[in-house]
């Protein structure tokens, strides 16, 4: 505790001095007589270096002129945010295009900015540009994975690979697109955990948004059940699936048998839905099946174990 008190004193010891410098520094020439000894420390010495009165004097048209760029193009990048989320309004397509020509308009903004802002401060911009482009050169041996990335997003877009609020698998991850950059792409999962791909790492994507897709109810009946019986009931309750169930874009039908397990026989029901509601309308149809094999009566058997017991010889 001790040594936590003195670390403190000498904080604050190092704070004041800090303070009384930066004090006499700016406010100095007003407080002491010219030709005396702190006048000259203050107006000479530490007042270089603190001369904040006489940078804004003399830096107030490029301060002013700083402030008016950043305004500007901040009030013009809400603007065309805000025709992007207009555009955007039509459909996924138009939605991703907007976002990457809002994130391009971004970086753009940001650039431009920069510039206008070092030709505020009396920077040459032209002689900077021409090094920039030698550096640039210089630096894109060495950003190859940046510009694939950049090329592989522009090709997604272009080539309508999949857009934003498909649901795409990807090497065993499954998730539906959140977002397109021109060099990441973000998917969300079932869980809304978040996996981000570089867009040249994409590949063998398998889009499962463009078509309905299945969503699939295997039943099993005992061998000893009726089985044109237990298919009737099936087809006339296939109806009240449809009601009860409206995901359902397509069926339910009746597909038959479909095979022959060592303890049962397993019956498939098969319909079609959005790929975002697969799962949901698979679990539904389950429980539909359930319901209609309890109301009249039907087995769903589960595994048995017959196990044999062989009589011992009394003779023997």
């Amino acid at each position: 505790m001790a040594k936590l008190n003195q670390k403190s004193i000498t904080s604050i010891i190092f704070l004041s001095l800090g303070g009384l410098f930066l004090l006499i520094a700016i406010l100095g020439r007003f407080i002491f007589n010219p030709g005396t000894l702190m006048y000259e420390l203050s107006v000479e010495s530490i007042g270089k270096f603190f001369d904040i009165i006489d940078f804004f004097e003399t830096k107030l048209p490029a301060i002013v002129e700083t402030l008016a760029i950043i305004v500007f193009l901040w009030l013009l990048g809400k603007a065309i945010g805000l025709l992007l989320k207009l555009f955007s309004l039509e459909g996924k397509k138009s939605k991703t295009i907007a976002n990457i020509v809002a994130s391009t308009i971004k970086y753009g903004l940001l650039l431009i900015g920069a510039f206008l802002v070092l030709s505020a401060w009396g920077v040459e911009t032209p002689t900077l540009l021409a090094s920039l482009g030698i550096l640039g050169l210089a630096i894109s041996f060495g950003a190859q994975n940046l510009i694939e990335d950049i090329l592989a997003g522009l090709f997604i877009i272009f080539e309508d690979q999949f857009e934003i609020n498909d649901i795409i698998q990807i090497d065993g991850f499954r998730g539906k697109v959140t977002e397109i950059g021109l060099r990441t792409t973000k998917f969300e999962d079932v869980n809304g955990d978040i996996k981000i791909i570089n867009n040249s790492d994409i590949r063998g994507a398998i889009n499962t948004t463009n078509k309905l897709s299945p969503a699939i109810c295997d039943v099993s009946v005992s061998y000893g059940a009726n089985l044109k019986e237990v298919e009737d009931i099936i087809k006339a309750n296939l109806e009240r699936i449809k009601k009860n169930i409206p995901h359902i874009k397509e069926g339910p039908f009746y597909f038959g048998v479909e095979s022959l397990a060592e303890s049962a026989v397993v019956l498939r029901v098969y319909s079609k839905c959005d790929e975002e509601n697969k799962y949901s309308v698979r679990r539904q149809l389950n429980r539909e099946m359930k319901l209609i094999f309890d109301e009249n009566n039907i087995e769903i058997p589960f595994n048995q174990i017959v196990v044999h017991q062989v009589k011992e010889d009394s003779t023997t």
